[in-house]
């Protein structure tokens, strides 16, 4: 696992060069399979444009990619939205471009910097995240050492993600995969040994948004 760019919330950006209308769509996806689905949907959606191109990238390492123009010039279409996914460095992601004739021929300059403005203008609408590798901790103290643990995850800036408060409290924080020994380290010096720490066995994706702690099982 490692950490990765992605789409968290889809978004549309519209341009327009020369009457000809550009409408980006961006998707998060998974798989080839529903990429495939995505675009014979929006296909159909806009089946009196004249080109619906697009391009995806899968994999957390941008491990598959494809692209295709869909009828424009070859290289004109589906290869510059892939360099703008490339270039933004983001991953699991499906951006379709559906244009609308104007009348007027753009020529292949034209085109490129269309297709390459319309995925711009769709990005810059969606939810981008950066999705990072964690553990859950889940840390039981007494009373007295739910500050100091307050207190080292906002040093090492860790999400809690929960606090139980019983006869003693447990915690749950979320720990990036990095620092994880660090804050384990912190914790047992901030209590003088007496907080138990329990690590999950398992890796998590997270990230966070808008000071919020989104996790995601894969």
């Amino acid at each position: 696992m490692q950490s990765y760019v992605t789409v968290y919330q889809g978004g549309q950006g519209e341009i327009v060069e020369k009457k000809a209308r550009f409408i980006a769509q961006v998707f998060p996806v998974e798989t080839e399979e529903e990429a495939a689905g995505i675009i014979e949907e929006t296909k159909k959606k806009y089946w009196d444009a004249r080109h619906n191109c697009y391009a995806f990238v899968l994999g957390a390492g941008g491990e598959v990619s494809r692209c295709s123009d869909d009828g424009e010039p070859s290289g004109t279409a589906g290869r510059p939205i892939l360099e703008v996914i490339t270039g933004r460095g983001i991953r699991n992601v499906l951006v379709i471009v559906t244009r609308y004739f104007g009348g007027t021929l753009l020529g292949t300059g034209g085109l490129v910097r269309a297709y390459s403005a319309a995925p711009q203008a769709g990005i810059d609408a969606s939810q981008v995240i950066t999705k990072e590798v964690g553990y859950r901790l889940t840390v039981e103290t007494d009373y007295t050492g739910v500050g100091k643990l307050q207190y080292v995850a906002a040093q090492q800036n860790v999400g809690i993600l929960d606090t139980v408060y019983a006869e003693q409290v447990q915690m749950v924080l979320l720990a990036p995969a990095a620092q994880c020994d660090r804050v384990i380290q912190e914790i047992t010096e901030a209590t003088a040994g007496q907080a138990k720490v329990e690590k999950a066995d398992r890796q998590i994706y997270f990230a966070k948004m808008d000071k919020e702690i989104l996790c995601f099982e894969t």
